[in-house]
């Protein structure tokens, strides 16, 4: 819990330094067009008022004080408090995110064990294939080729993105090919990990015994080799929360869904700093939460670990 808080500590200190460096004065793009008119001690003012003309590590104190407080501040382009932001785009993402994890560990895991229990039979070339290309794969290629074939050819998905509120309906069908692209590096690596761990685990002793004992391959998979082949797997699963955070920035912007990726994106073109590290921090501490309780699956798949908890 103590390296969460410092794995947070140091990415607030990261984002909102990057955010200042870059070039561009956001109150020019805070008020556009609108800034020749303005006279330079009205532009101070305003600067002033925004909290703008203070050094930057007084910004970035009096920004963790808000942060600790519950207040992300307000966008410096919508004039909106960042958190009301968040709560009306957090559930797009949050749904998109978990549908993605959902497939890809269905699926992941599924063709690993599939392909070593049938490695070098054409089972385990195809599989192994079709994993090493999702990984290679650019997610938003992969969104942009759907698009083009699903959406603009075929017609048989909206190219637009509609809100659950507006038709469910819709809703579900828009979200099948953005669940798709997220979930395709997710389940290719899932796919090569539980392969690599379940032919790992297929050599030890106890698996030989449990074959030398005539128990079928379903008993012998299941219940000897699966959960200690897991731990790998459950690794690769929290690593790609990050992937699905990093990605939905993509993702979301090519499909035009109103979540935190194109939040995000739109807050760095428009350097509006506020949105960004509040959109940042929060993905940094869906993070570190999963990371927790990624190392509480480990003990509960490995007695070994629990033991050194001890």
């Amino acid at each position: 819990m103590f390296l969460g808080i410092i794995v947070l500590l140091i990415a607030s200190v990261l984002v909102f330094v990057m955010m200042h460096v870059l070039p561009g004065d956001p109150l020019l793009l805070f008020l556009g067009e609108q800034y020749l008119s303005y006279e330079p001690e009205q532009l101070d003012k305003i600067r002033h008022e925004m909290g703008l003309d203070k050094p930057v590590i007084l910004q970035y104190f009096d920004w963790v004080g808000g942060v600790i407080r519950g207040d992300l501040g307000s966008s410096l382009t919508y004039q909106t408090p960042v958190t009301t932001m968040i709560k009306d785009r957090l559930p797009v993402t949050l749904i998109l995110s978990f549908l993605a994890l959902l497939v890809s560990t269905m699926l992941g895991p599924t063709f690993g064990v599939i392909a070593a229990i049938r490695r070098g039979k054409w089972q385990d070339t195809t599989l192994s294939v079709l994993a090493n290309l999702g990984i290679t794969l650019p997610v938003f290629w992969v969104g942009i080729v759907l698009l083009y074939v699903f959406s603009l050819k075929l017609g048989w998905f909206e190219t637009l993105f509609t809100p659950a509120s507006e038709d469910f309906g819709k809703f579900v069908m828009s979200l099948i090919m953005p669940v798709f692209c997220l979930s395709l590096f997710g389940t290719a690596a899932q796919t090569r990990q539980a392969r690599s761990a379940m032919l790992e685990v297929a050599h030890q002793d106890y698996v030989r015994t449990a074959w030398s004992k005539g128990l079928r391959e379903r008993v012998v998979v299941f219940r000897h080799m699966l959960k200690n082949g897991l731990i790998p797997v459950v690794t690769t699963m929290g690593m790609q929360v990050s992937f699905l955070f990093g990605g939905a920035v993509m993702v979301e912007k090519v499909f035009n869904i109103p979540g935190i990726g194109r939040m995000l994106v739109e807050g760095v073109n428009a350097k509006d700093f506020q949105v960004v590290q509040g959109g940042v921090l929060l993905m940094a501490v869906i993070i570190v939460i999963t990371n927790l309780l990624v190392d509480m699956a480990y003990a509960w798949l490995d007695p070994r670990i629990r033991q050194s908890y001890r």
